[in-house]
């Protein structure tokens, strides 16, 4: 049974995704409309990541010593303001490639805090044996308000002015916002935490990553973790440029393409909870990024847009599989106390891979084509598998239980 504030949780994340689709289909397309350059395009997605590695640690001990809820409120608080500066400036006529790189750093920064509270939300508010079902729904909706709904209406409003994206987007994270201060109970970390507050900064960090070194099964997932965000931020990052480029489609195009991942995560979220139960954690896992490999050269060689559709939309599917697996695992393997620190740590290795993903995939789509960095991605996800570790002496690193 979930917590009564659940529901509550579940409402705020879904209305936010909602304005987040817009805005990532509205940025994109802003940065072809003032340039044509595939780096400073990609560099856009770029600045976005950059603010995770400077403060993913430090976000991550604050959320195990302040209350998680405030941080979530504050945080959508402020990207309220900074998606509502850049509707006015691209209203006014005044916008450039400059403004949209901050504005992709500040939203950075905002995401990274709410990344920070948000990963002790769950285990607070569910039990153990709901909390995959619970982020597979989380996931499911957010998909279904992003990706299929948000994205499609995003670029029609877009067609209809660049500023309505984002307009509509100020007021999904305020509205996110004061949905978040509906929620009753104690969003801190606990007593423990207490103690742990009174520690200086750097200490606290250190002790989360000792405590991540010493368990093979979450050090070695991470790694790979940072492999597989490395490959999704550069296909995200080049996705508006192969949708022109190599499918010769425009705007609805891309949005299409991306309502195709958003049906393929779909089925990826409502599929992983049983196979979770049926497989375990680490065959789902490396099932699931096997399969990405396999997709992303499917669409590297798609020589039509259906083709290229159908790769996307599998590529979600396994994708979701992946990220479900391992949010669900380091739910149950994490104490409370820990859970933000550990948890922005795992953020910062794919932050820091994903910024490096997202430059080097706008350099080879500069240097050979847009199609490039799918062939690059799909052989670097067939590596993965061989990072996680999977001896019986290591099996209880894998469970699904508290540990």
């Amino acid at each position: 049974m979930y917590s009564r504030g659940f529901p509550v949780l579940w409402a705020s994340v879904t209305i936010s995704s909602l304005g987040d689709g817009m805005r990532f289909v509205a940025l994109p397309l802003l940065a072809v409309g003032l340039t044509g350059d595939a780096r400073l395009i990609a560099l856009v997605a770029l600045a976005g990541q950059l603010p995770s590695l400077l403060l993913a640690l430090p976000a991550g001990a604050w959320a195990d010593r302040l209350d998680r809820r405030r941080i979530l409120f504050w945080a959508d608080a402020a990207r309220t303001l900074v998606v509502g500066a850049l509707a006015v400036a691209v209203a006014a006529g005044t916008a450039w490639i400059g403004w949209l790189v901050l504005a992709a750093l500040l939203l950075g920064t905002g995401e990274i805090l709410y990344s920070a509270g948000w990963s002790g939300m769950v285990p607070t508010l569910v039990p153990p044996a709901e909390r995959a079902r619970a982020n597979s729904r989380l996931q499911a909706s957010a998909l279904i308000a992003d990706t299929l709904l948000g994205t499609p209406l995003g670029a029609v409003l877009f067609g209809l002015a660049a500023a309505l994206p984002l307009a509509v987007d100020t007021l999904s994270f305020a509205v996110a916002a004061a949905l978040v201060l509906l929620l009753r109970g104690d969003f801190h970390p606990g007593r423990a935490a207490d103690a742990t507050g009174r520690a200086p900064l750097g200490s606290q960090v250190a002790e989360a990553l000792r405590w991540l070194r010493g368990r093979p099964v979450l050090f070695r997932l991470c790694l790979a973790g940072g492999v597989s965000g490395a490959v999704s931020s550069g296909l995200i990052a080049v996705l508006v440029l192969y949708t022109s480029r190599a499918q010769h489609l425009g705007p609805t195009g891309f949005a299409l393409l991306v309502a195709a991942f958003a049906v393929g995560g779909l089925l990826g979220s409502a599929l992983t909870p049983r196979l979770l139960h049926r497989w375990g954690v680490r065959t789902t896992m490396v099932a699931g990024v096997l399969g990405s490999a396999t997709c992303a050269l499917l669409v590297a060689l798609a020589p039509a847009s259906e083709i290229a559709a159908l790769g996307v939309a599998a590529y979600g599917l396994t994708e979701f599989a992946w990220a479900i697996g391992g949010v669900t695992l380091r739910q149950a393997q994490i104490p409370s106390r820990l859970l933000g620190r550990v948890s922005m740590a795992y953020q910062l290795v794919f932050s820091a891979a994903g910024a490096t993903g997202a430059a080097l995939a706008g350099v080879l789509a500069h240097q050979w084509g847009p199609r490039a960095p799918y062939f690059a991605g799909a052989a670097l996800l067939l590596a993965v598998p061989l990072l996680l570790p999977g001896t019986r002496r290591e099996a209880a690193g894998w469970a699904l239980v508290s540990g």
